[in-house]
């Protein structure tokens, strides 16, 4: 999912007390489905309530923006909308690999493989309608604004973050960056002590961060030759040029000024062509001037749906909310319309 050049980027390991007092862009769709994957039971099974309802979303929304603003940090969640038409072949496949291990996973539980069954499961999330409502009627309740995307959902922070509305961007993928975002920070939604898969190990996860400024100081690029080397790596619009890694991307894509000059240096083989999506990297839809307001959290309501309604923990959702309120009584988010910083 998104474009995978990470490894190219450079970046600077932080502290989360470095972004205390900042207002961040959450890219929503890419945590909720990083929480769908990750918090699950042993054997893969998604966290449910006694009607079988799957609430593994709204224990990662809770607890981790419980942490963000416990740290001073203030998320914004931006909710993609309508993709593009160009997107179309990208949605089935994966659609039909999200079946693929739900065949897997089913097929690795009748065989008792625990370990197999987790594996396939991680793959086999699917963000539906429902989902996304519970999850914007949460954080609504935790005072966290929410703001929905006409089309991509970092498309609309990438904006945020180049009109000063937010500080960064936090998602895992650099499609912001493609689309112009001045800083990204990793991590965020998974920092902290975690285990590695299959081995007996701890690592202690930290944020990073990326600085649009850098890249293009450091790698010698332009915005446009990033978008060159998205587009040979492979984005959420199309899967790649064969052979093209990231570090062989880059050295081509140093080469290259115009789109015109991408096109006779490659073999485009796929429907869409290379213009269109470099064109709607450069000009998205995007919503302009979203003007972002924090509220007070509502713990009667919170409680009511979280304890009453999906069977949650009373009492840790309830010694939760009191670390919220407390954040919340010694910071500024109570104003109206938060500054930049």
């Amino acid at each position: 999912m998104g474009v995978q050049i990470s490894e190219i980027l450079p970046k600077k390991t932080i502290e989360v007390d470095d972004l205390k007092g900042r207002t961040l862009a959450v890219d929503a769709f890419l945590w909720l489905y990083q929480f769908l994957s990750i918090i699950r039971q042993q054997d893969g099974t998604p966290l449910m309530d006694s009607k079988g309802r799957i609430t593994s979303h709204l224990s990662g929304i809770f607890y981790r923006n419980a942490k963000l603003l416990s740290a001073g940090i203030r998320p914004v969640w931006v909710f993609d909308g309508k993709p593009p038409p160009f997107k179309a072949g990208t949605i089935a496949q994966r659609s039909e690999a999200k079946n693929e291990a739900v065949q897997e996973w089913r097929a690795a539980i009748a065989e008792g493989n625990v370990e197999a069954a987790r594996r396939a499961a991680q793959g086999a999330v699917f963000l539906t309608s429902e989902i996304i409502e519970q999850s914007k009627q949460l954080l609504t309740y935790m005072g966290i604004p929410v703001v929905q995307a006409p089309s991509e959902g970092e498309a609309q922070c990438a904006q945020l973050c180049k009109e000063r509305t937010v500080w960064a961007v936090a998602s895992q993928d650099a499609d912001s960056l493609l689309f112009g975002s001045p800083r990204l920070i990793r991590n965020l939604s998974v920092y902290g002590r975690r285990k590695i898969p299959r081995k007996n190990v701890y690592v202690e996860v930290k944020p990073e961060l990326i600085e649009l400024k850098n890249i293009f100081s450091s790698l010698s690029l332009t915005q446009d030759q990033l978008i060159f080397v998205g587009l040979l790596v492979g984005t959420d619009f199309n899967p790649g040029i064969s052979g093209f890694g990231p570090k062989r991307s880059l050295e081509l894509a140093r080469k290259l000024k115009t789109i015109d000059e991408f096109k006779a240096s490659v073999k485009w083989d796929f429907d869409v062509q290379p213009e269109e999506i470099f064109d709607f990297f450069k000009n998205p839809p995007v919503e302009k001037n979203v003007k972002i307001l924090f509220s007070k959290p509502q713990p009667e309501k919170i409680i009511s749906m979280l304890v009453d309604e999906f069977e949650f923990s009373e009492e840790r959702i309830s010694n939760t909310l009191n670390e919220i309120k407390s954040s919340f009584d010694s910071s500024n988010l109570s104003s109206s319309l938060l500054r930049w910083k």
